[in-house]
């Protein structure tokens, strides 16, 4: 079975076409979860993997099996007329190795070994969080997908790959229980550029350290799709008339825009994509250093920029080990004090909630309360819409620009704007799409599921390109 999954940056969905419909897969009471794992123990190594006596017997038990079903699929072949299609037997070795190692794979995470942490112990969305900063140690990785384009060192991009596996083995063992069969192949969803710092190399990157993981994961067939163009697959079963629609799909690390041809009953046509490399984890960012790192010293004590910065970036790994490895005991008070409570486990990702709460709060109230008590007793900080609205400039401002390009790249205008991904739950963010394309229809899709809903018409139609 195939399903399609929404690997996002700040939120995950996955789904499938079951007799026609849509069925989203579930994770608990919820129909995505946030993109955080947790793991109170040790995470497993899949590169700890190596051929035992065992192994190898298993190894050769499936070699001699897929022979025999290769000759059989051979004469079965030969017997309509036609030629076979072979494959070499180093072919056929390296797809039983895989075999043998996600079984292997699937028995470590079975495993109880106080020293391994199994899926039994590992915490996903919400509850990876809440886990996290109740316990007081452990493994917490939030939004990896960020960091799959940039340049990793290898133990960085090891941990980052296991975070990956689990994520995906999650999704794949949900929706295996749910739908009561084996589920092997996905069609996963890509940015038109991953958030990089390698440029087109990040990208490829990303997609290789998204392939092996799913590999690992247990999934024995996968393709990927840019999301725009899943989001378009959605949008297009709902239109009876043939048209040009633009695609405008904001998520947590992405904004990625296609211009599109779709209705009518025709098959879907992407003429072009376009991508900006910033989305909601952006605004959340942008909301922590203008309005809580003053409370912590920015613009007021000789501290480098880029300090806050790491401290903001709680889903870079490298960026958080920075900040922490920091020594603030000469900076000025309060400001040291504040800082060297901000270096504690868990209180960086506190302070992203709190920035995160106010970023929705003020997108449709005018003031909101933060409290900061974890940080110092009674510190809080107030802001207002004007403090939201200065904080999300930078980005509504790249967003304009993305947009105008896309304008000018155009030979006509859209029929219609489609907008979906989370961060257009924003009316600041719908408000500024709306402004770049005034005299054109504005759709909101579901903001959550626009993606997955597409990419899960991808996955059917996969399945059905295979038989």
């Amino acid at each position: 079975m195939h399903i399609g999954i929404d690997f996002g940056t700040s939120y995950s969905a996955a789904a499938a076409i079951i007799d026609g419909e849509l069925s989203l897969v579930r994770f608990g009471d919820a129909e995505q979860f946030r993109t955080a794992v947790f793991f109170p123990e040790l995470v497993p190594d899949p590169n700890d993997f190596t051929l035992t006596p065992a192994l190898e017997a298993q190894l050769e038990t499936q070699l001699r099996l897929a022979r025999t079903q290769q000759r059989q699929q051979a004469a079965a072949v030969a017997a309509r007329g036609q030629a076979p299609v072979s494959r070499s037997d180093d072919e056929l070795r390296r797809e039983a190795l895989r075999v043998v190692r996600r079984q292997w794979m699937e028995e470590q995470t079975r495993a109880t070994s106080a020293s391994v942490a199994s899926f039994q112990h590992a915490l996903f969305g919400e509850e990876a969080v809440e886990g996290y900063l109740e316990s007081g140690g452990g493994n917490l990785i939030e939004s990896p997908k960020s960091m799959f384009g940039y340049r990793l060192d290898p133990q960085v991009r090891k941990v980052i790959m296991h975070i990956a596996t689990h994520i995906l083995e999650h999704i794949r063992l949900s929706a295996s229980h749910q739908f009561g069969v084996p589920v092997r192949g996905a069609v996963i969803g890509r940015p038109v550029e991953f958030r990089s710092s390698m440029g087109a190399q990040g990208s490829e990157q990303a997609i290789e350290i998204l392939r092996e993981a799913a590999a690992v994961a247990g999934f024995d067939h996968v393709s990927f799709l840019e999301e725009p163009a899943a989001a378009a697959m959605h949008y297009h079963q709902s239109l009876q008339q043939r048209q040009y629609a633009l695609i405008v799909d904001i998520g947590g690390g992405t904004t990625d825009v296609a211009h599109a041809q779709l209705g009518g009953g025709e098959a879907a046509y992407i003429a072009r994509s376009w991508g900006l490399p910033k989305g909601g984890t952006d605004l959340d960012v942008s909301v922590s250093l203008h309005s809580f790192m003053p409370q912590l010293g920015k613009d007021q004590i000789s501290m480098p920029a880029h300090r806050y910065v790491d401290a903001a970036s709680v889903h870079n790994l490298p960026k958080q080990r920075e900040f922490r490895q920091q020594n603030y005991r000469l900076v000025d008070e309060p400001y040291g004090a504040r800082l060297r409570a901000l270096q504690e486990l868990g209180a960086t990702t506190r302070l992203n909630q709190m920035a995160e709460r106010s970023k929705i709060t003020l997108s449709t109230s005018s003031r909101h309360r933060a409290e900061l008590d974890f940080i110092e007793r009674d510190l809080a900080v107030e802001l207002g819409s004007e403090d939201f609205l200065a904080a999300i400039e930078p980005f509504l401002g790249q967003l304009e620009r993305t947009l105008a390009t896309v304008r000018n790249d155009l030979d006509e205008l859209p029929a219609s704007v489609f907008l979906t991904g989370g961060t257009s739950r924003s009316p600041q963010v719908k408000a500024r799409v709306q402004a770049c394309f005034p005299e054109i229809p504005l759709v909101q899709g579901d903001p959550s599921l626009g993606v997955v809903s597409g990419l899960a018409v991808a996955a059917s139609e996969a399945v059905a390109g295979r038989h």
